[in-house]
């Protein structure tokens, strides 16, 4: 058999995310931002127009597909997690975020405290237009 005859077939599997069947517990926004500011802004902005650091900008996560946005240095994990971000995603993620999605870059320990998760993802739920 010549090179030439030879074809490589490559498979890509995507492991899709399902939306979490959860009731997420009303938060407390004001709580959140200041949770925001001590667990999150060394590596995230959330204000309209905020810049990427270490992470990507969280403004408008809620309704927009993981891995895509103007930050370019996200993991393939993410990218084909399928996730549309959601509070119910983004309360489950925040428990052990590389549980979550396996292989993300991000190196958060995670928050275990549900009335806190609650209270980040209802702060983040203000953070859009």
């Amino acid at each position: 058999m010549c090179s030439s005859d030879l074809e490589l077939r490559v498979t890509v599997v995507t492991m899709t995310i399902p939306e979490p069947t959860i009731d997420v517990p009303a938060g407390n926004a004001k709580k959140g931002a200041k949770l925001f500011k001590a667990k999150c802004a060394q590596c995230h902005t959330a204000e309209k127009g905020g810049a990427a650091k270490q992470g990507p900008p969280l403004w408008g996560v809620y309704g927009r597909e993981a891995g895509t946005g103007e930050f370019g240095a996200y993991s393939d994990a993410n990218k084909t997690s399928g996730i549309v971000w959601s509070d119910k995603h983004m309360y489950e993620y925040l428990v052990n975020p590389k549980k979550y999605i396996v292989g993300t870059k991000m190196v958060f320990a995670g928050m275990k405290k549900d009335s806190e998760r609650a209270d980040l993802c209802a702060y983040l739920g203000q953070c859009q237009d």
